[in-house]
């Protein structure tokens, strides 16, 4: 599993407003350069992040990017299964699969352990991380 530059952007950006939780709607330009993120690019990311219901948005004077909820209701894993797509080591485990060798496959234990473990491990609240 390789985790895009979108998800990890996906995340820096998470836990920068987390920490600039106090000072309300923040613009779109103060998180780009704060987390050398080209705006262009950042604008893409907050508008999934958005469109999910991850963040506010308000457009005009004043207006800017902030969490929905508490910080500590977010997790890792929320954010990465979204702009990721999926979490999953292997195809078969990906949502809405159906392996046909599932029943015979030797390797089938190993590869649901492994993402077992990926989604405890993504599991952590932005504030822990």
């Amino acid at each position: 599993m390789m985790i895009s530059t979108r998800g990890r952007y996906a995340l820096r950006v998470m836990i920068d407003l987390a920490e600039h939780i106090d000072e309300g709607y923040i613009p779109l330009q103060t998180i780009a350069k704060r987390q050398g993120i080209s705006e262009k690019y950042l604008e893409s990311i907050l508008a999934v992040l958005s469109k999910a219901g991850l963040l506010d948005a308000v457009r005009g004077k004043g207006g800017g990017y902030r969490l929905s909820k508490p910080a500590k209701e977010y997790t890792a894993f929320e954010v990465l299964s979204l702009t990721e797509g999926t979490l999953a080591p292997v195809t078969c485990l990906e949502r809405g699969q159906q392996c046909e060798n599932a029943v015979n496959c030797r390797t089938l234990p190993l590869w649901q352990g492994l993402d077992q473990v990926i989604a405890a491990y993504l599991c952590l609240s932005l504030i822990h991380i």
